[in-house]
């Protein structure tokens, strides 16, 4: 079976994307074509919660990395699967990614699996504000680092020269004093039981799955193509290298995600 053929036979798809649907948008991804992690792991959401010196890193690197993050804009895949989803094609739609690109390319039905970093939420209260009034406020209160960067990272983070954040000043809840986290899911974390219970219903509905750009190692998104496996749905992966569901694949397409939707667009 080709992808053309998968796609043509395909009348009511769920996709599932990942970080490497955003790399032509300027967005970084975490992991290599062996599904290695490239750098460090990303903050720990015990370790955000518990520690002041873990929340001062993560809004120092922030305050420079999410201006950069902000100005992504969406790219050929982002296009063609809202396109699809007009028409009627799709199913649903769960991704990985934290940018809202599905969104600002159009997409109505999406189930942002982990969040998004453009909101705020205080874990106190459960007050939730823009990440850009964040940006307003830490940009009030701390000098940025711009001369200390070293470049950016994915999901709106930066690599500084600066290891000693002690005088960073975070942002806390002005209703209740609390911490605010970014309204996205740490690793550590679990994804919410009502989202994952409307991307199963959204597998319920479906007659095959289409992952695009995601090695699928985290478990939050596995889980779903191991569910579609155990209900005989057909199920192709667009990735570059390998994935952890590998063996569950009815067809494995190793390509760029941009330029093989772009021409199955029109089928």
């Amino acid at each position: 079976m080709t992808i053309e053929n998968f796609i043509q036979r395909s009348h009511r798809m769920l996709v599932i994307t990942g970080a490497g649907c955003s790399t032509a948008s300027g967005i970084g991804d975490y992991r290599d074509e062996q599904g290695e992690w490239k750098r460090a792991q990303p903050v720990q959401h015990q370790a955000f919660m518990q520690t002041l010196a873990w929340r001062q890193r993560y809004w120092a690197r922030s305050q420079i990395g999410y201006p950069e993050f902000k100005r992504a804009t969406p790219n050929t895949a982002h296009q063609v699967l809202a396109r699809w989803e007009s028409q009627g094609r799709l199913c649903g739609l769960i991704t990985q990614n934290l940018d809202g690109l599905h969104q600002r390319a159009g997409h109505q039905q999406v189930i942002d699996l982990h969040g998004r970093l453009d909101q705020v939420v205080c874990m106190s209260c459960g007050e939730t504000l823009s990440r850009d009034a964040v940006q307003q406020w830490l940009d009030t209160h701390n000098a940025p680092a711009i001369h200390d960067t070293l470049g950016m990272a994915p999901d709106g983070d930066a690599d500084l020269a600066v290891t000693d954040f002690s005088a960073f000043k975070v942002p806390q809840c002005e209703q209740c004093g609390g911490i605010l986290k970014p309204d996205v899911v740490f690793f550590g974390d679990s994804v919410p039981k009502d989202r994952v219970a409307q991307a199963f219903a959204q597998l319920d509905q479906a007659d095959s799955v289409l992952v695009i750009g995601s090695s699928l190692m985290v478990y939050s998104s596995f889980r779903f193509v191991r569910r579609a496996a155990e209900l005989g749905l057909p199920i192709a992966a667009l990735n570059r290298g390998k994935t952890r569901a590998d063996e569950l694949l009815t067809l494995k397409v190793d390509a760029d995600c941009g330029e093989t939707l772009e021409r199955l667009s029109d089928l």
